[in-house]
């Protein structure tokens, strides 16, 4: 896609992983609230951001805008056209009403994030889920709760399902052992490690059928065969993760329609085994 068709937060997206350091901390620092840009001018932003005005001017251009001015224009214009992720700014951390703030910034979050699903890609992911020799859910910091959260879900029927890593492993320890025949889910909400985009890498390079589940300001990965942004947007500086859970239950909830009756047969094997130990 070229430059000048994408929108801003998707040209910061394809450039991220390729920046230099001080331009990719500048990067971090407009994603946080794309939509402030507009507000600010090149030496505000650069003394927010702790960069130089130089490298604000370098960030711009290679993202093919001539000049700052440019780059906030095109901003508003966004801004006017109503798009969400833009609409977000950091003034809205201070919101008096906070529960309602956080409620509505919660559903708008799921709607925009199931707007862009079709029943035939979640239900190709979960009969891939299915079908897998394996599945292996991998997340990093804030990601790690989700990755062993979908694997408890849907350990319900695939009982060879693991979240990595975990405690005192190394990720090489369990790439090793991935097949063709397997799956890999990689949780990469920000702020993603390096190796989130190195497991992509190992991932692809195997054959492997690879969910990539992030938020709307990664940057894209071409490696992954499916990649689902989900929008994390908050009314404070945390970033809300109601999309993440909701997507997590949904496709949950495919993976056990598709395991059909080998599904419930193990579902009916754990209730029994529950019954014997008298867990619940």
């Amino acid at each position: 896609m070229q430059a000048a068709t994408r929108s801003f937060v998707g040209r910061i997206r394809s450039q991220l992983n390729e920046l230099p350091a001080t331009e990719r901390r500048l990067a971090e620092f407009v994603l946080d609230f794309p939509g402030d840009l507009s507000s600010y001018t090149g030496a505000e932003l650069a003394d927010l951001a702790n960069v130089s005005k130089a490298t604000v001017s370098r960030f711009v251009r290679r993202l093919g805008y001539p000049t700052y001015e440019e780059a906030r224009r095109h901003v508003r214009d966004e801004k006017q056209a109503g798009a969400a992720l833009l609409l977000s700014g950091a003034s809205k951390a201070a919101n008096a009403n906070a529960v309602e703030a956080h409620a509505n910034q919660g559903a708008q979050n799921l709607k925009g994030t199931f707007g862009r699903l079709s029943n035939g890609l979640v239900d190709e992911i979960a009969k891939a889920i299915v079908e897998a020799r394996q599945v292996f859910i991998f997340g990093f910091r804030s990601s790690q709760p989700f990755a062993s959260y979908f694997r408890w879900q849907i350990l319900q029927v695939c009982e060879r399902a693991v979240a990595l890593p975990g405690p005192g492993e190394t990720v090489g320890e369990h790439l090793a052992s991935i097949e063709p025949r397997d799956f890999v889910v990689v949780f990469g909400l920000r702020r993603r490690v390096p190796q989130t985009d190195a497991i992509l890498d190992y991932a692809g390079a195997t054959g492997v059928k690879t969910l990539y589940i992030t938020d709307q300001q990664a940057p894209e990965h071409r490696g992954a065969t499916w990649s689902i942004n989900c929008d994390t947007a908050a009314p404070g500086a945390l970033d809300n993760h109601v999309a993440v859970l909701g997507l997590c239950g949904l496709l949950a909830t495919k993976v056990l329609e598709h395991a059909g009756n080998r599904g419930r047969k193990r579902l009916s094997a754990i209730e029994a085994a529950h019954d014997h130990m008298g867990e619940l």
